[in-house]
């Protein structure tokens, strides 16, 4: 019995540890970022009518449906659980983008994109410069080539649409 209790006891840091470790928060904030572009990119592929964006809607389902997979994985062997609803800023974003129709829908999406991507790569490339965990660092060193990709699609649709640079 004292066993149990000092196996208990010790491994009540680590749990505590691991919940608030900068990996713990990258892990977290990358499923969340994740799961909603997939979730704005199926709304686009409903709304939009413009066939560029359709085709950009339909590589964030693909490239980041499997980004989530492998993520959740690791994330699981980890013990680290990843949100499985969006956030309330997710939540607001895809109600406004609901309410919207024709360029005014695909303006704010795209604007969205951007942004969106310009904070993925800003998080990957803090967990490759700073993360403590290896496989982390190697899961973001793994998909910023891509996130960085989706970044250059989505400006060079903005242009294409004269979405403002300003305030992305």
């Amino acid at each position: 019995m004292k066993f149990v209790i000092l196996v208990l006891a010790a491994a009540a840091p680590l749990a505590l540890a691991a919940e608030s470790s900068p990996d713990t928060s990258f892990y977290r904030a990358l499923a969340e970022g994740g799961m909603t572009e997939v979730d704005l990119a199926k709304l686009a592929e409903q709304k939009t009518e413009n066939p560029k964006i359709k085709d950009f809607a339909a590589m964030m389902v693909q490239d980041h449906s499997a980004a989530n997979e492998k993520l959740e994985s690791l994330a699981s062997s980890k013990r680290v659980a990843v949100p499985r609803t969006l956030g309330a800023s997710q939540m607001g974003t895809k109600s406004t983008l609901e309410s919207l129709h024709g360029a005014r829908f695909d303006k704010s999406y795209i604007k969205s994109q951007v942004k969106a991507h310009e904070d993925t790569v800003a998080l990957l490339e803090k967990e490759i410069a700073s993360g403590q965990d290896p496989d982390a660092k190697a899961f973001a060193q793994s998909v910023l080539p891509t996130v960085q990709h989706h970044l250059e699609a989505a400006r060079s649709l903005a242009a294409e649409e004269g979405v403002s640079a300003a305030g992305m």
